[in-house]
């Protein structure tokens, strides 16, 4: 009773609760009860400027999350820096979910949606069972994307199975069920086997008998399954999920608009994304296993794919592989969606043109496309800072450069007029 007194006697000398937000505002104490319950918690620099974007959105954040298990808070690190030592913190903001002695670190969207769908993902255990049959239909409503496994929670894939998603439970949803929870949804093409349903449609992981029996191939396979499949069929891409995606080995189909500080885009903009997303939807059983489909909002990200400033909207097509790239000949407002596809089949083809890639002259030609874009922005952003941080370098070498010339003509000067004075002489 004493220790329990205790406790919870040295979480309120931790907490420090605003009135006006359900943040939870930490101390050193916290290094001592840490271990104790969820916590979702951000570390920052109050000159951060990334921390102060952020701290509306995590102030919903915890609104949302108040009611559930998990303690939303917060840690000035340049207060508590023991914090920061313990948790080795290396740059702001940095965001941890813990539990227990349990820690990760939170690299998705700094979107209030996204990082409350990742915090109760990580409060829940790895795999969670379905007991109910009509189950099914509500994980469907609420995710856009789970997997599931059915059968036998015994073996090799149901081993595999468990590893993964421990490994993938930070990015997606897994679930485990028996034959009468999916009888009515779908039919298994074995007694166990592994699924995704991405938007309704369902997916089944190819497990031959060869490929269970060779751990080594079974890992790697199912690994690189998980991976290619864990995202919707038209996701927003952005800096945060851009890598993930490279990840699957697929083309990479990105529609790229442009979208303003209130997220809207023009009309004749989203009349081209919907044009794409109803390729999708149309082709997606023939299609998703070789591409990928998105949505980019930031067309600086897909003019750093292409090293050239695109018009928007725009249709560009990434092989993550070779990290070739390939650009409609036509322009894209004007292409119809029977155009689009069949410039994807000349692709999945290899008979379109690519351009870019990985040899030594691109990559080259790339840093200075990119060092010139930074410098354009920093100069367009702020041209009196700019102009500091590159002029005073420059003036000062300029001014040596002068100085060492300058010596050189002044020590010449002067032996020539010692050589004719003795002369004269």
């Amino acid at each position: 009773m004493d220790s329990l007194l205790g406790f919870y006697l040295s979480l309120l000398s931790v907490l420090s609760i605003a009135t006006s937000s359900r943040v939870l505002e930490l101390s050193d104490k916290f290094i001592d009860v840490s271990h104790d319950g969820m916590w979702f918690v951000k570390f920052y620099a109050p000159w951060c400027a990334h921390c102060r974007r952020l701290e509306p959105v995590w102030a919903h954040v915890a609104q949302t999350l108040y009611s559930s298990p998990i303690k939303v808070a917060k840690v000035d690190c340049t207060r508590f820096s023991a914090v920061a030592t313990h948790f080795k913190i290396r740059a702001y903001p940095t965001i941890l979910f813990i539990k227990g002695s349990f820690r990760h670190e939170y690299n998705g969207d700094r979107l209030k949606e996204e990082m409350v769908n990742y915090a109760l993902r990580m409060s829940q255990p790895a795999i969670q069972k379905v007991s109910q049959e009509d189950s099914i239909g509500d994980l469907k409503e609420t995710h856009s994307v789970f997997f599931g496994y059915v059968g036998k929670q015994s073996g090799p894939l149901w081993e595999m199975y468990m590893k993964h998603a421990e490994k993938y439970q930070p990015h997606t949803w897994f679930y485990a069920m028996s034959h009468d929870i999916i009888r009515n949804e779908f039919k298994p093409p074995n007694e166990t086997v592994i699924f995704v349903n991405k938007e309704g449609d369902v997916f089944f992981f190819e497990a031959t008998p060869n490929l269970i029996e060779d751990t080594e191939a079974l890992n790697v396979t199912l690994d690189k399954w998980i991976n290619s499949e864990r995202f919707g069929f038209f996701p927003k891409i952005t800096r945060s999920n851009i890598n993930d995606l490279i990840d699957t080995e697929k083309y990479i189909v990105i529609a790229v608009v442009s979208e303003n500080k209130l997220n809207e885009i023009t009309q004749t903009e989203r009349d081209f994304k919907d044009m794409i997303e109803g390729i999708v939807k149309r082709r997606k059983r023939d299609l998703h296993r070789k591409f990928q489909f998105g949505w980019l909002g930031n067309p600086d990200l897909a003019n750093s794919i292409a090293m050239s400033e695109l018009t928007v909207p725009h249709l560009i097509v990434l092989n993550s592989t070779t990290s070739h790239h390939h650009i409609p000949d036509d322009d894209p407002v004007l292409m119809t969606p029977e155009a689009v596809s069949i410039f994807l089949d000349q692709i999945h083809d290899q008979v379109a043109p690519a351009y870019g890639g990985n040899s030594w002259p691109v990559r080259f030609y790339r840093g200075f496309y990119e060092a010139r874009t930074t410098l354009s922005n920093m100069w367009r952003g702020n041209p009196v800072l700019t102009a500091l941080v590159f002029g005073l370098p420059l003036g000062f070498l300029s001014l040596i450069c002068y100085s060492v010339c300058c010596a050189d003509i002044l020590d010449a000067e002067e032996e020539e007029s010692s050589d004719t004075h003795e002369k004269k002489d």
